[in-house]
């Protein structure tokens, strides 16, 4: 029987979650790395055992864990972010006279057939890409260096490249995404990059038709329909069906448009989730009741999905990257809240349950399905 196995980054470290296919019981194993900031925990598709860890303090700085062994044991890598051999000062000499800083690393990407390939994207909005396990990296710099470049702005949460995301359809491709630049699309390994933001609508940018600026959240796509792509923006649910080159708004009667999270169903690539938070200066559910929505149709049309999560006095957030799906039959929708809860449907969104309900600020939900 296949197994699941949850990886959380949280503000205090690190969770595994382990259950069989039924998902009903669970082994919590954490915290790993307690009192650090884990901003993501991502497997490979290639080596199941193979898991990156990005992790952060104010007083240490920025490091990469790597596990060989499925989280067993844990190894910092990727001394190329430290200056002079110190981990956390986090400086990037990029060729020019004086080093290049960031802040942290917001999201890791595995290769989809690699294990040893792996990218990291950063604040200040910058991508990383590693061929030899996170040991060393090279900064794929055609994108910082686009000649929109000077016009990016930072979000509230700062300038990151918070999304990566890989296509095995097309090996040369990578979409990343950037708050508050938009969105990105390269055909040719990082070569060379374009803007992909035609169609949306930005408040505060005076030309309607501006090529970035915009405030991208998420973005998602099936492997089975890769030019089909779901963005939750700052305000509004957005579709492309041709790789990000236009952008239509599917949010349809969402309660709200305003959001962090999108992920689609693992075998329909038409059935959409996502969970709408207030608005940009209410972090929380609105009417205070935790309600995943859900559209079969692509966008449009949704359906609040609210069995077993609190429809009463519910005031948690749920970040940018704390939803994932499992591989599973029937496909196993999972997501974590600010308010240290993590919760799995394991009927594509009709029920739900808690795995875990005290843990620290979910940041980051990662699903690994397994043989």
């Amino acid at each position: 029987m296949s197994s699941v196995r949850v990886l959380v980054g949280t503000r205090k470290g690190a969770f595994i979650l382990r259950s069989d296919g039924t998902r009903k019981s669970w082994d919590v194993e954490g915290p790993l790395f307690g009192g650090w900031e884990i901003y993501h925990l991502k497997g490979s598709p290639a080596d199941p055992q193979r898991l990156y860890a990005s992790q952060s303090t104010s007083w240490f700085g920025q490091l990469i864990q790597r596990s060989d062994d499925g989280g067993a044991t844990w190894n910092p890598v990727g001394n190329d972010f430290a200056y002079d051999g110190v981990p956390g000062t986090h400086q990037w000499y990029d060729g020019t006279p004086h080093p290049w800083e960031f802040a942290r690393v917001w999201h890791l990407e595995p290769s989809l057939d690699d294990p040893d390939t792996v990218y990291a994207g950063v604040e200040d909005a910058a991508l990383f890409r590693s061929s030899d396990a996170g040991q060393s990296w090279c900064e794929v710099s055609g994108l910082r260096r686009h000649t929109t470049g000077p016009n990016w702005q930072p979000g509230a949460g700062g300038m990151c490249l918070h999304a990566i995301m890989l296509s095995r359809a097309h090996p040369q491709r990578m979409v990343v995404a950037i708050s508050a630049a938009g969105a990105f699309r390269t055909d040719d390994a990082g070569v060379t990059w374009r803007p992909i933001n035609r169609g949306l609508r930005s408040e505060g940018l005076p030309d309607v038709d501006a090529e970035v600026g915009h405030c991208v959240h998420k973005i998602a796509a099936h492997p089975s329909a890769p030019d089909v792509l779901f963005m939750q923006k700052h305000w509004d649910v957005m579709r492309s069906d041709n790789a990000g080159d236009s952008w239509r708004e599917v949010s349809g009667n969402l309660p709200s448009d305003f959001g962090f999270v999108i992920d689609v169903h693992a075998h329909e690539p038409d059935t959409v989730y996502v969970l709408p938070i207030t608005s940009d200066s209410q972090h929380f559910p609105p009417e205070g009741k935790l309600r995943v929505y859900r559209s079969r149709t692509g966008g449009d049309e949704w359906e609040p999905l609210t069995r077993g999560l609190p429809q009463s006095n519910c005031y948690v957030d749920v970040l940018r990257d704390a939803m994932a799906v499992d591989s599973l039959d029937a496909c196993g929708v999972y997501f974590g809240t600010t308010g240290g809860q993590v919760y799995v449907s394991a009927d594509e969104g009709e029920s739900w349950d808690a795995i875990v309900r005290d843990l620290p600020a979910v940041m980051s939900v990662e699903v690994q399905t397994l043989a």
